[in-house]
């Protein structure tokens, strides 16, 4: 998925091979080949068009705007207005004056009237980013528009009728803040028709690479350089590494390596400190005494099936290794996962 980075040029920057529309590599400005983002373009084109309502879930830097504005483009609404609102962003006693919009006078400070954001997005589409910070009171209200489509801007006896679409994103899981009764049911059973969950870069790790490539067409127009590549040792480093900060952390190194980079391609030293620790770990890994070269190589493949929460395709990215590979070391050395088997025993009993 990208980032905010786009090229001087202002028209995204083509990996090789890729078009812009919905493919196994991307899907409008939205790059993903693994399959959880294969499964997530598929679902988007199949509601895209609907009027249901849209929740996308997914954490910080995964790129739930991208996935929003692709919604929208796909949509019978795509020629109207697509209004935008971070609902974190703003103060919480400021968040109802500006969906709603209000009368001059209304309140100290209105010397003239205000178009509330629902009513800016007539005939288009709405998204409330961090819909869980909107205060309990006003979860009331925004639930009634849902259900009457009208309101009153606030001290105004004036009706406003609107028709938008409604797309919500969060970064925390709602059945959380439904438990913790930070947000009504109703209006949770109201906005979610559709859950959209973005999968975090970790549990995609085969996508870092066309991400990293696309980022370095992106920076190098930006500021004018000549990177032609990633190195293979620096892409090991990217590919292994957990993006705690997801692709917009990725887009950051990747610019960072650019502006560095004293090569034609990036390498290692490039990249951020906190991308090129596992050089350091590594370094650290001490042999165990009176083991064989094959027990050592077992345990290297258990720990790292580990580390990587059992996900093959990433452990085997890591080891340097074709997943069939991996596999057949793992039927080798008689490697299973554990907690499979005992849910398996249990099922069994």
């Amino acid at each position: 998925m990208l980032g905010s980075g786009s090229p001087a040029s202002g028209a995204p920057y083509q990996v090789p091979g890729m078009t812009q529309q919905q493919g196994p590599r991307g899907f409008g400005n939205i790059l993903g080949q693994a399959r959880k983002m294969t499964e997530l373009f598929e679902l988007i084109d199949s509601v895209a068009a609907s009027e249901a309502n849209i929740l996308i879930q997914g954490e910080n830097g995964t790129g739930k705007e991208l996935i929003a504005d692709a919604i929208h483009q796909r949509s019978e609404r795509a020629g109207g207005p697509f209004i935008k609102i971070n609902c974190a962003a703003i103060p919480k006693d400021l968040i109802e004056s500006e969906l709603f919009g209000y009368k001059k006078g209304a309140f100290t400070g209105a010397a003239l009237d205000k178009i509330g954001l629902l009513e800016l997005a007539e005939r288009g589409s709405l998204l409330l980013d961090e819909i869980g910070e909107v205060p309990a009171y006003l979860q009331t209200k925004l639930l009634r528009v849902l259900q009457e489509r009208e309101y009153r801007p606030i001290g105004s006896d004036r009706l406003v009728r609107v028709d938008f679409r409604l797309i919500c994103a969060t970064n925390v899981e709602l059945e959380v803040a439904l438990r913790e009764g930070k947000l009504r049911e109703d209006l949770y059973f109201r906005i979610n028709t559709i859950t959209l969950r973005v999968p975090p870069l970790r549990e995609r790790s085969e996508d870092v690479p066309l991400l990293a490539e696309y980022f370095r067409g992106v920076f190098n127009d930006r500021y004018h350089r000549h990177v032609e590549s990633v190195s293979p040792d620096a892409l090991h480093l990217l590919v292994r590494h957990r993006w705690a900060g997801n692709v917009r952390e990725l887009e950051n190194a990747i610019e960072r390596a650019v502006l560095v980079c004293k090569t034609p391609e990036i390498t290692p030293r490039d990249l951020p400190d906190t991308v090129r620790e596992d050089v350091d770990d590594a370094s650290e890994f001490i042999v165990p005494p009176h083991r064989t070269l094959a027990e050592i190589e077992k345990m290297a493949i258990v720990q790292t099936l580990k580390r990587t929460n059992w996900n093959k395709l990433e452990a085997a990215q890591i080891l340097g290794l074709y997943r069939p590979t991996l596999y057949s070391k793992m039927k080798k050395y008689d490697i299973k996962n554990d907690r499979t088997a005992r849910r398996g025993a249990r099922v069994t009993h």
